[in-house]
């Protein structure tokens, strides 16, 4: 009951925050629009370079090719304080002072369109960790982000399967450690938070990861 009240929750905050219309899905975006998408990833570009292939020593995934949808949530998330407040998540302040120079909600829906039009560079594994086991464990993830990792936009979950393995691990250690998932309005990080708290000891989070990298 919990969980379907705060993916509901989650899609009426979504609908009212993320301005992307769904007759835009299918038509190329303006020239404006590109341009000014280009103009505000250049507020990105210091952690998650210009191609928006990241940092590891920063804590900066890649971005290139992530969908538009979630960039756009996690901005406003960010902006908003519900993301990056926690006083042990330095990567996440840094993401909230980008994320309040991008003053508009086109502002926010541009680059978040041009970050999902950057080619993405495969992914390189990591971490290390045991597939087979992750394997098993995947079955508590795969009811939102599906079985390959692919992610469903629905129920507010990424795609995993193209996210760096080191930060996939980061974040899962910020759910457990409250870094993520503790916010009154996070109510996606809400569901997120109990899934990794429920995995059997710390290294099933390696186990998961590694078994995610493995879906490339």
């Amino acid at each position: 009951m919990l969980r379907s009240v705060l993916k509901l929750s989650y899609l009426t905050v979504f609908a009212l925050v993320l301005v992307l219309p769904a007759a835009s899905c299918g038509r190329a975006h303006s020239v404006d629009e590109s341009e000014r998408g280009r103009e505000v990833y250049k507020l990105c570009v210091p952690c998650h370079g210009p191609e928006g292939s990241g940092n590891k020593e920063l804590g900066a995934p890649a971005i290139a090719g992530v969908d538009a949808w979630y960039v756009g949530v996690q901005l406003v998330k960010f902006k908003s304080g519900i993301r990056g407040s926690h006083p042990g998540d330095l990567e996440g302040a840094r993401m909230q002072s980008v994320a309040r120079s991008v003053h508009s909600q086109r502002d926010i829906t541009a680059v978040a369109n041009h970050v999902a039009q950057l080619p993405p560079a495969p992914a390189r594994a990591v971490v290390e960790g045991d597939p087979a086991r992750g394997r098993s464990l995947w079955g508590r993830c795969a009811g939102c982000h599906g079985s390959l990792a692919s992610g469903n936009r629905g129920s507010g979950a990424p795609p995993l399967d193209r996210t760096d393995d080191w930060y996939l691990l980061a974040q899962l250690e910020k759910f457990r450690r409250g870094m993520r998932g503790t916010h009154a309005k996070d109510t996606s990080g809400a569901i997120m938070r109990p899934m990794a708290l429920g995995l059997p000891d710390d290294r099933a989070m390696n186990d998961v990861v590694a078994y995610i990298a493995s879906l490339r």
